[in-house]
């Protein structure tokens, strides 16, 4: 029973470590230091799950979104477009919280002891939007318009910022193949230098990278409203005591704002509260077949 109880407890890491394993599971490509490139890699999973990573099975949204804005004979791409859409709508930031495997890193990067954890970053509600400038200048704008003159544009979020990419990607290529170690240059250092950071603030603030820089995460946010999984409050049983908010490491007011485009759904808020005044939509859904109603 008491296995039981913990694993309950443990049921988002496991999630998110199995769906990491299960995502970026081709062994053979870490050891032989080579990009998979089978039939799945034409498909998408939710998270930002690098392409070019050895052990990945298929496509990241971001990555792909971007490689079709950037080619001169696509300018839109139903399936990826689709996808996005379609995953946003059932699920909104679940992906985050649950699926994505940057987002794992990070979390067990904040769980590091005996580093001061900071709550509150300065300006902080004016950072947060700075994802949405990410998406729409380095994700959109640069590959649509900034083309060579073959009329193709470049991955510019992958090329110049993503970190994920750098961790599951460019280190695990750059170490197993002395070709390419002896073709990094300035770009490879800034990238380096770009994971380190985040890598360093990760450790003493939660998840930075989903909170400030992730377009993907911009993107589910806006759905978290609309989509068919959502937090709901009730407000008879809520007595604003604001736990949810302490608990929350996203620092979002769930009693206002249940389905906030910052909350990645991680449940902590469901847990503390007191009152059980917090619940999921498919918790209603249950409830209510139970009663019959």
């Amino acid at each position: 029973m008491k296995r039981i109880r913990r694993l309950g407890r443990h049921s988002r890491l496991l999630v998110q470590v199995l769906f990491t394993a299960l995502t970026n599971g081709y062994l053979l490509g870490f050891a032989r230091g080579r990009i998979y490139q089978g039939e799945s890699k034409q498909i998408c999973v939710p998270g930002l799950n690098c392409y070019s990573c050895p052990g990945a099975v298929a496509s990241c949204p971001i990555g792909s979104l971007q490689a079709v804005l950037g080619s001169r004979n696509y300018r839109f791409s139903f399936y990826v477009i689709g996808f996005l859409m379609i995953v946003g709508s059932l699920m909104g930031r679940v992906v985050c919280g649950w699926l994505c495997p940057f987002g794992l890193a990070q979390d067990l990067l904040h769980k590091i002891p005996f580093v001061k954890k900071i709550r509150k970053v300065p300006f902080d509600k004016q950072l947060r939007y700075l994802k949405y400038v990410i998406l729409a200048v380095f994700v959109v704008a640069l590959p649509l318009f900034l083309v060579n003159v073959a009329g193709e544009g470049t991955p510019w979020f992958c090329k110049l910022i993503c970190p994920a990419g750098t961790l599951l990607a460019g280190i695990p290529l750059v170490s197993m193949n002395p070709a390419l170690q002896a073709a990094v240059g300035f770009l490879f250092g800034w990238k380096i230098f770009l994971l380190i950071l985040v890598v360093l603030l990760s450790v003493m603030i939660y998840r930075p990278f989903c909170k400030y820089l992730c377009p993907l995460g911009a993107i589910y946010g806006i759905f978290n409203r609309f989509s068919l999984y959502r937090y709901e409050v009730d407000e008879e049983k809520c007595t604003k005591c604001g736990l949810c908010q302490q608990k929350c490491e996203m620092d979002v007011k769930v009693f206002e704002t249940p389905n906030s485009a910052e909350c990645i759904r991680c449940g902590k808020c469901i847990k503390v509260c007191p009152q059980q005044a917090i619940h999921t939509t498919l918790q209603r859904s249950r409830n209510c077949k139970k009663e019959r109603c």
